[in-house]
């Protein structure tokens, strides 16, 4: 298991560059970020090859799932998407499912996601990139929002049945919704591309909160996962000295 750095969130607001710099400068060189349509990526290339970055994982552009009438830019988008994870050497997409349709049942809007889905999974096959889905909190931070039931995207998976097709499963929004994160990470870990984590309540770092994440790393360690779990929290101190606290939670050596 890894950590990998959302820079977006722990720099919200500052130049993306400078942020990778300095993480990079401090031995954090797994980073991941939110768009890349809004950014430079032969700046990025360029940063990555001086500074032997590693992109881990970077969002899709943000298109509904849920609304059948917008599958056609989804996969446009996912297209896309693909073509610069390739270009940037980063091997994950984060996708959202879109804001529930209030008009629409919720058992359609479901099936709409895994009918979006089969239709990109030939594209992530082929170019060996995975794309994960990811369920959000509604009750804080994200109302609306249709996918927050963890137990239901791994149900999505199963039907989509495509190996490059998995969950991002994020630790705090899930603590908020549903809690029981051992078990259902444990029952599940094979479906999951990636993993999010924050401190609950406020979304700050992981260490000052309610969530016991010394125990949750050794437990998804435990189970044999070899990928990464991003740091994705709002900081208003120190961003380096709240890191090398996560590295000694997380048990991982840069």
């Amino acid at each position: 298991m890894k950590i990998s750095i959302c820079s977006e969130a722990l720099y919200m607001g500052k130049d993306y560059i400078q942020a990778m710099k300095e993480l990079a400068s401090a031995g954090f060189c797994d980073i991941e970020f939110w768009t890349w349509w809004d950014k430079d990526l032969d700046a990025l290339k360029a940063l990555k090859d001086e500074h032997s970055l590693n992109y881990v994982a970077m969002c899709t552009k943000f298109v509904s799932l849920v609304d059948r009438g917008k599958h056609s830019e989804y996969k446009q988008g996912v297209t896309e998407s693909i073509a610069a994870a390739k270009e940037l050497g980063c091997c994950t997409l984060i996708s959202q499912a879109g804001n529930d349709l209030a008009d629409v049942e919720r058992s359609v809007q479901h099936n709409n996601i895994v009918t979006g889905l089969k239709e990109v999974a030939p594209l992530l096959e082929e170019s060996g990139v995975v794309l994960t889905l990811e369920p959000l909190n509604t009750r804080v931070d994200h109302i609306g929002y249709y996918l927050w039931d963890a137990d239901e995207a791994f149900d999505i998976i199963d039907e989509v049945c495509s190996p490059n097709v998995k969950v991002l499963f994020d630790i705090y929004h899930q603590q908020i919704m549903q809690g029981d994160l051992l078990r259902r990470i444990g029952a599940n870990i094979d479906k999951i591309g990636h993993f999010h984590a924050a401190g609950n309540p406020g979304r700050g770092d992981p260490y000052a909160g309610e969530i016991n994440y010394a125990g949750v790393a050794r437990a998804i360690d435990d189970l044999g996962y070899t990928g990464h779990i991003g740091l994705e929290y709002f900081i208003k101190d120190s961003v380096l000295d709240s890191l090398a606290r996560c590295r000694e939670i997380f048990n991982v050596a840069y």
